[in-house]
């Protein structure tokens, strides 16, 4: 991530809850997001209708589309792609009300941190959960849960997601009995 940090976006759009963002340079956002107390790196384009929450951090050069949900604890690497309607969750054991019966608060429950790393792409749709890593170059296929880490390099999909089987069809081998 770039040591040169901003308060402000490159570009100017409507309807944006902007509040202690550090932005890397030429990071546009578009309108009708929700960014605090957060960072986000060089280069990166946040969509429309996006929440990026305290404590989250992107990398450069990332591409989070609209309608994600980005939480706290999350940490996005460098050339990541985050597909329309990406959930992010960082806690396993969520509850409206505590102990005492009263509404639930930082101290009641226990933040579970996700890292994605550089070059992975998330599809859209997916619910990626707390404590879990999704390695370099890893690719999410649409609408996967990802309950446990992705191996750097992996393909993974469905609910939850698994190591895709792909068959190849090897020229010399296709067509010939």
């Amino acid at each position: 991530m770039s040591q040169s940090m901003t308060t402000t976006p490159t570009n100017d759009a409507p309807y944006r809850l902007i509040r202690d963002v550090s932005f890397g340079e030429g990071v546009i956002v578009f309108p009708f997001t929700n960014l605090y107390e957060c960072r986000i790196g060089d280069d990166t384009q946040i969509g429309p209708f996006v929440e990026v929450q305290r404590g989250a951090v992107i990398g450069a050069r990332c591409k989070i589309q609209s309608h994600a949900f980005i939480c706290d604890g999350v940490q996005i690497g460098d050339e990541v792609f985050i597909g329309h309607g990406v959930m992010f969750v960082n806690d396993k054991s969520p509850r409206a009300t505590n102990n005492r019966g009263e509404l639930a608060g930082r101290g009641d429950w226990t933040l579970l941190p996700v890292q994605v790393e550089e070059g992975a792409s998330i599809g859209s749709g997916s619910i990626v959960l707390g404590g879990v890593t999704i390695g370099a170059g890893a690719l999410v296929g649409a609408g996967a849960v990802v309950t446990r880490d992705v191996p750097r390099g992996e393909t993974v999909m469905g609910v939850p997601a698994r190591a895709a089987r792909v068959s190849a069809v090897r020229g010399s081998d296709a067509g010939q009995s």
